[in-house]
């Protein structure tokens, strides 16, 4: 993760200079935020909680292309030429979204050049961010996704975290998130907890140990 600077964009100034011309609006687990082939008019910026990326192909075959945190911008597709949803995203667990219109973003970026330079620069980091989610998804095993998955849900990686990170998230919704089944999540869920990288007893704890395992598998 970037080190913020001055010359580095801050979602927080975004915001704030946004103010009311954002409307925010909660989501319930699974519950859809834009699906694949609705009109691209908004960007989204994750508030609180999670949101997975979904294709749905001709022949009917789902695939999670990407996972966004609280902080992370989605949806910039709109910025584009007027367009149509290229894949549908979909909240994972309780979480907050803001709607900003794509009309509103158009107009900072033309009236403020230093403000579009910085946010063109964050954009294109999130784009990097989703080709590495698209490569873990086609070259990593299930159990390797799987604590990818976790540790980025967790929000691990961030030099400051060290406590265990208490997660609400299905073992059904992990098997859809990662492209396996239940029973593979079940299986590689219970050889994390033996090894001591998570606790599951109902809630699932998931301790820093697992980035060191995911680093050397």
């Amino acid at each position: 993760m970037p080190r913020k600077s001055a010359f580095t964009f801050s979602t927080a100034t975004f915001l704030k200079r946004i103010g009311s011309r954002r409307t925010s609006r909660e989501y319930q687990n699974k519950q859809l935020i834009f699906s694949q082939g609705d009109a691209a008019d908004a960007i989204f910026y994750v508030e609180a909680g999670n949101v997975k990326l979904t294709v749905l192909s001709k022949s009917g075959k789902k695939a999670v292309i990407a996972i966004f945190q609280q902080g992370d911008f989605f949806g910039e597709g709109c910025l584009g030429a007027p367009s149509r949803r290229t894949s549908s995203a979909t909240a994972v667990h309780a979480t907050t979204i803001a709607r900003v219109e794509k009309a509103i973003i158009v107009q900072m970026i033309h009236d403020d050049s230093a403000f579009a330079r910085l946010f063109i620069a964050y954009l294109l980091c999130s784009v990097s961010r989703i080709e590495d989610d698209f490569l873990d998804q086609l070259f990593n095993s299930s159990e390797k996704r799987l604590a990818r998955t976790l540790l980025l849900l967790a929000k691990f990686g961030t030099k400051s975290k060290l406590d265990p990170a208490i997660l609400k998230v299905s073992q059904g919704t992990l098997a859809e998130m990662i492209g396996t089944t239940r029973s593979r999540v079940s299986f590689f869920m219970n050889r994390f907890r033996k090894l001591g990288l998570i606790d599951y007893n109902g809630s699932l704890r998931v301790h820093r140990a697992l980035l060191t395992f995911f680093s050397h598998e």
